[in-house]
């Protein structure tokens, strides 16, 4: 293969980041490279999105995803219960361990289950459920989602009314989870042709330590290049294919990403714009913003100009779903999927257009009776 074909299939095949780069590359017209730049990047969800990404792939490597999609298939038998248990537990763990690193961990499973039961038509389907289900999940808690935790953290908001404040939210969204599973997923049986393969116990203790210390980061417990020295190294020494494996195009596309955000937000005419529209409806405008310039963005930008932190809060967590920006963890699940399905990434995209604006439609209407 030439070189200009194998240009060509890297750039389709990354097309999201080549999108970031360009929107990126475009801002800096409007606001040229200077100090500021540097405060624009969250190290942090950089650093544990590297170290999730690595450790995801040393954990395919002993066929740890396997095993446990082996034995969902055995508990749960059919298709639509199977990928309900596969929402659910994305759900739940994005409650715990956040929106992103939940994904990270559980499109895998996903796509394991699924390819290994010859059930690949309901793919896009579960993938975009799992997205759904990693945005609003989180939204219960304060750490569930980055910018939970930065408008927890800086309107002093007490954890009960938080969570009081999202619960109805919350409920709706595993209603209308539950119910698209019901109504779009057959119940078919389902059986995993291949022998169980066996655990390397050793290895996936290791992994899973590992792991665990990405979420301790997460959590801000330790500091994130505590991470970044520890489980490279060790990887390094365990299995060192796993960080060649790693999607580096999707870290560049978080990178691009922040220079586009904290260039918008430096745009006179667009922070006079959003000051403006503030002052008429916080929920709608969060809500649009997200879709622009994703949700973590919009909680930063947008908390300078309210002190209605309950519909802020609303917005930029219903806002997560709809458009593939509005939340980044939507261009994980993204990647994930094109990386595997190279030329159905049109239909990804109508399909996740249909189901993220729904849930985006009824949700809105629903908080603003709140």
């Amino acid at each position: 293969m030439s070189f200009k074909h194998h240009l060509l299939f890297f750039l389709k095949k990354n097309l999201v980041m080549v999108i970031a780069f360009v929107v990126a590359m475009i801002t800096i017209f409007f606001v040229p490279i200077d100090r500021q730049y540097l405060n624009y990047f969250d190290w942090k969800t950089l650093t544990c999105l590297f170290c999730t990404l690595v450790v995801v792939c040393a954990l395919k490597n002993i066929r740890f995803f396997y095993i446990i999609a082996y034995d969902i298939v055995k508990v749960f038998k059919n298709a639509r219960m199977t990928i309900i248990a596969l929402v659910y537990i994305t759900f739940i763990g994005s409650m715990l361990i956040a929106n992103d690193m939940a994904l990270l961990t559980f499109l895998p499973l996903g796509f394991i289950v699924l390819t290994s039961t010859n059930k690949q038509k309901y793919m896009a389907f579960t993938f975009i459920m799992q997205d759904i289900a990693a945005n609003l999940g989180g939204m219960l808690t304060p750490f569930g989602n980055p910018q939970n935790l930065y408008l927890y953290t800086k309107f002093n908001i007490p954890t009960l009314e938080f969570m009081s404040i999202m619960f109805v939210p919350f409920a709706v969204a595993i209603f209308l989870l539950t119910m698209c599973c019901f109504i779009f997923v057959k119940k078919e049986p389902l059986e995993i042709q291949d022998e169980l393969a066996k655990l390397n116990v050793k290895k996936a203790i290791i992994y899973l330590i590992l792991f665990a210390l990405s979420i301790v980061i997460v959590f801000r417990l330790i500091p994130y290049w505590i991470g970044l020295i520890v489980i490279p190294l060790v990887i390094i020494f365990e299995d060192r294919k796993a960080l060649k494996m790693v999607d580096y195009p999707l870290l560049f596309t978080f990178f691009f990403f922040f220079i586009f955000a904290g260039n918008m937000a430096r745009i006179d005419f667009v922070k006079d714009l959003i000051s403006n529209l503030m002052n008429t409806n916080t929920l709608l405008v969060s809500v649009l913003s997200c879709q622009c310039i994703s949700n973590v963005p919009s909680a930063i930008l947008l908390s300078q100009f309210t002190t209605n932190y309950k519909d802020l809060l609303f917005g930029v967590n219903i806002g997560g779903v709809g458009t593939l920006i509005a939340s980044l963890a939507s261009l994980i699940t993204f990647r994930e999927y094109v990386k595997n399905n190279h030329n159905k990434a049109g239909y990804y995209v109508l399909l996740f257009s249909v189901f993220n604006f729904s849930f985006l439609i009824i949700l809105t209407i629903i908080a603003l009776f709140l």
